[in-house]
C-alpha cells in the first residue's frame, strides 16, 4: 500500500511509504517530467516526484533534522549555483507557480544542460548565467528575496553569499549555505572550516539558527540555515 503524508509540516514536502521504506517527495510542477531521472508516483491523481538526498544537500538536510525550511509556497528563491538543477527543481515544486526561484550558474554547458532539463518545464524558474561572486552583474533581473540558497565549489562560500544578501535579501530573511569543507581546504579539519563559515556569516549580521552535518549523504558538508 502506498502511503503520503506531509513532512514533519514543512510547506510542500512529503514523504511517501513505499515498498516499506519511507521516501522524500514533492509535487511535481511539471507533470510526467523527470530532471535527474528520479522515480514519479501517482496518488490520486497528484503526481509526486522521489527526492533522493544522496543528490541534494537540501534533501540530506530536511532527513538529517533541519528543525525549519525558509522555503515555502509563493515566496521568492535566489539560488546560487545550480548546477544541474537537481536541488532547484524540488525548490521549484515547493514555491510553486505563485512564486520564483532566481537560479544563478557560472558555467555555460551546465547552463544548457540546466535550461533543457529544468527551466524549459518550469515557469518559476528564471535562469541566469552569470558569478556569483559579482551580485551587481545580475541586478536587473532579481528582485528582493525571501530566501538565499548558496551551493557554490568556492573558498569563500560565506563570504558571497552575504555580499549576495546585501543586494536581494529583504530584512528578516533566511539564508541557506551548503558547505563542502574540501572546496575550502584539504589540509584542515572540517570542523574547523564549518565554524570560521558561520563566524563570517555573523560578522556580516547574520543569526546562525542550525549548523547540520549531512553525513552519511555528503561526507564533510554542512547545511548553515541563518537569518538577517
Amino acid at each position: 500500500m502506498v502511503k503520503v503524508e506531509s513532512f514533519k509540516g514543512f510547506s510542500g514536502v512529503y514523504q511517501i511509504v513505499l515498498e516499506g521504506e519511507r521516501k522524500l517527495a514533492t509535487i511535481n510542477l511539471a507533470p510526467t517530467v523527470q530532471v535527474y531521472g528520479e522515480r514519479l508516483v501517482k496518488i490520486e491523481q497528484v503526481e509526486y516526484r522521489l527526492w533522493d538526498p544522496y543528490r541534494s544537500k537540501l534533501g540530506a538536510a530536511l532527513l538529517k533534522g533541519l528543525k525549519r525550511l525558509p522555503i515555502l509556497e509563493g515566496i521568492k528563491v535566489l539560488y546560487l549555483g545550480a548546477g544541474s538543477g537537481t536541488t532547484v527543481s524540488h525548490v521549484s515544486d515547493i514555491v510553486g507557480k505563485n512564486g520564483i526561484v532566481y537560479s544563478v550558474e557560472f558555467g555555460p554547458r551546465v547552463m544548457r544542460e540546466f535550461i533543457k532539463r529544468v527551466s524549459s518545464f518550469r515557469g518559476n524558474v528564471m535562469p541566469i548565467l552569470a558569478d556569483a561572486r559579482f551580485p551587481v552583474s545580475y541586478l536587473p533581473y532579481v528582485d528582493e528575496v525571501d530566501v538565499i540558497y548558496c551551493d557554490i565549489a568556492q573558498p569563500d562560500q560565506a563570504r558571497i553569499l552575504s555580499d549576495n544578501a546585501d543586494f536581494y535579501l529583504k530584512k528578516g530573511g533566511s539564508t541557506m549555505l551548503a558547505v563542502k569543507a574540501r572546496s575550502i581546504d584539504v589540509s584542515r579539519k572540517p570542523v574547523e572550516i564549518f565554524r570560521e563559515e558561520a563566524k563570517v556569516l555573523q560578522s556580516r549580521g547574520f543569526k546562525i539558527e542550525a549548523i547540520i552535518r549531512l553525513e552519511p549523504f555528503d561526507k564533510d558538508h554542512v547545511m548553515i540555515l541563518s537569518t538577517r
